[in-house]
């Protein structure tokens, strides 16, 4: 047999318990990203402590408060993306452009004629909070495995036998504690067993003399939209308050596919074993969208006319999430004519979750020099490694109810059995929140913005703001087994964010426009499995992988009245 199914025998023990969605799949749903008004974006995000913007509800609601007249205006977005993949030195490229509306709203300002408050102000804003669109593509020229060999040892580990994987008159695979990634693999002949009963060992496609190539491809769609109801005021025009409710819609779809073409491969029809060529495809549909709310509270000081200092608290956003899922793998195999298998017989599955996002608290300094020059800088904190999924009901917060619990469904998110115990065997999302709090990390980011008022009606702007990675170092680098949702192996983990920020500002009378450029940069890691890794942390065998190089140049045009 060949060496890394021995390995990986040993790295994934089997444990009874299933497990809900994957921790990359937290993670893709919450990546944090840069929208909002021109302004606000072409001085890096850093905002929360100057205010008086409609793109401020959403960061320090504390800005509403700033507003000494009403604003209405809207906020339209060219973006321009660019995905490189690189692999063994070949590169391949793919490019979109999306046109998205990032903002609209309005201020009301309420005048008290009161000198220690002279106003209390309301405002309603939708605001693109992220945008998930993203395609790339990419080629491993040379493999050293197969997916197949990861997900016969998924089948080891699980101690699956024949009779888990064949239905019988009172018996359905699909709808039984069989995990859908050996059962797909199986249907698909990716995967054979020798042996029988207690005594069942599984086998993939590569071994000894076997050689071959990968390919893959990602669309990811979708946003999550906010709207946002402020209410805030200020006090003898030095302490400025505010608080907003958000509701939240998310929408997130996520086609996949990987395939490999393998020569001299170990293959099977079920009659009889032979070594050929083989050609196939693994693809994947994600769809998970649903409506959250939040609250935020913020507070700006500004003790002299040269300083503002702000602070802002957000809670989590709470979901109630709704998951459509289905896997494929179509093939062509040498004796057999072409053919492929559904998961679920055709028939998408579906789960029903209860979701909570990080808290985040934000701190802002800014500094006004005369009446031409500001500059601004944010810090703020988010904990990504306290995200929570739990059943329906509960929000993130409350415990497993076991009548709610229908097991015939669970099983689609076993994509290898784990090597961390379980204290709480009954809880299935036990083991996607402990992945959350062993994978992730806090982040921690900084935006810089200034502003140069040329002229009376015209000004200049530039900021720059980083976000780093919520994903800890041992994971990105390939240290830990990565345990990943359903039929769907692949998965990829950002490195820090960059946004380089640019823009201008003209007014005219009660009417302004704004203009920004704004380039995002991050580098990830796209794999095609988890890599192989032995009980000290060590690498014992790398996935299939590839560099990613992904790049937006956005254009941004913001137009409104204030009256």
């Amino acid at each position: 047999m060949n060496k890394y199914l021995l390995l990986l025998t040993t790295s994934l023990a089997p444990v009874a318990t299933v497990f809900a969605q994957g921790a990359p799949d937290a993670i893709n749903i919450t990546r944090p990203d840069m929208k909002g008004t021109a302004r606000f974006m072409s001085m890096g995000g850093a905002f929360g402590a100057l205010g008086g913007d409609l793109s401020s509800l959403s960061q320090n609601p504390a800005g509403i408060g700033v507003y000494r007249s009403g604003d209405i205006g809207f906020t339209l977005n060219l973006d321009c993306q660019n995905a490189s993949a690189t692999s063994q030195g070949v590169k391949s490229s793919v490019d979109q452009t999306k046109f998205l509306l990032n903002n609209i709203g309005a201020v009301l300002t309420m005048r008290l004629q009161n000198d220690m408050f002279p106003n209390i102000n309301f405002g309603f804003t939708y605001n693109k909070a992220a945008s998930f669109n993203r395609q790339y593509a990419g080629q491993v020229p040379t493999l050293n495995n197969s997916l197949s060999n990861y997900i016969a040892e998924i089948a080891n580990g699980s101690g699956l036998q024949v009779a888990d994987m064949e239905p019988s008159d009172s018996y359905d695979p699909w709808n039984s504690n069989t995990p859908w990634l050996p059962l797909l693999a199986y249907k698909g002949w990716l995967i054979e067993s020798s042996g029988a009963g207690d005594n069942t060992q599984w086998y993939g496609q590569w071994d000894e003399g076997t050689s071959g190539s990968g390919s893959f491809n990602v669309t990811e769609k979708g946003s999550v939209d906010e709207y946002n109801i402020a209410v805030g005021g200020n006090i003898a025009n030095v302490v400025y308050w505010g608080m907003d409710f958000g509701i939240t819609n998310l929408d997130y779809t996520q086609f996949s596919r990987w395939g490999e073409t393998l020569d001299n491969a170990y293959l099977s029809n079920g009659q009889e074993a032979y070594v050929g060529n083989a050609v196939w495809d693994l693809n994947n549909y994600y769809n998970v969208n649903g409506t959250g709310f939040n609250y935020k509270l913020g507070v700006i000081l500004k003790p002299v006319q040269e300083l503002r200092i702000g602070f802002a608290f957000h809670t989590p956003t709470w979901y109630n999430l709704r998951e459509t899922y289905s896997g494929s793998i179509e093939y062509q195999y040498d004796n057999e004519k072409p053919d492929g298998v559904d998961t679920n017989d055709g028939t998408p599955g579906y789960n029903e979750v209860d979701f909570r996002t990080p808290w985040k608290v934000m701190a802002s300094v800014a500094g006004v020099i005369g009446n031409n020059f500001i500059l601004s800088f944010d810090y703020e904190w988010q904990g990504y490694n306290k995200m929570k999924y739990s059943e329906p009901g509960t929000y993130g917060g409350g415990g497993w109810g076991p009548d709610y619990w229908d097991p015939d469904w669970y099983p689609y998110y076993s994509a290898a059995p784990k090597t961390r115990a379980y204290p709480d065997a009954s809880d299935p999302y036990y083991g996607v929140n402990d992945d959350i709090n062993y994978y992730l990390k806090s982040t921690n980011t900084f935006r810089l913005g200034a502003e140069y008022r040329v002229t009376p009606s015209f000004s200049l702007r530039a900021g720059y703001s980083n976000v780093s990675s919520p994903v800890k170092a041992d994971v990105r680098h390939d240290r830990e087994i990565i345990y990943t949702g359903g039929t769907r192996p692949q998965y990829r983990f950002d490195n820090s964010t960059n946004y380089y920020t640019c823009g201008f500002g003209y007014r005219y009378q009660q009417f302004y426009i704004d203009m920004a450029y704004v380039y995002k940069h991050v580098n990830s890691t796209y794999h095609a499995y988890t890599p192989d890794v032995d009980y000290d942390n060590k690498v014992v065998y790398t996935s299939p992988q590839s560099k990613l190089s992904l790049n937006d140049s956005q254009i941004v045009l913001t137009a409104g009245f204030r009256f």
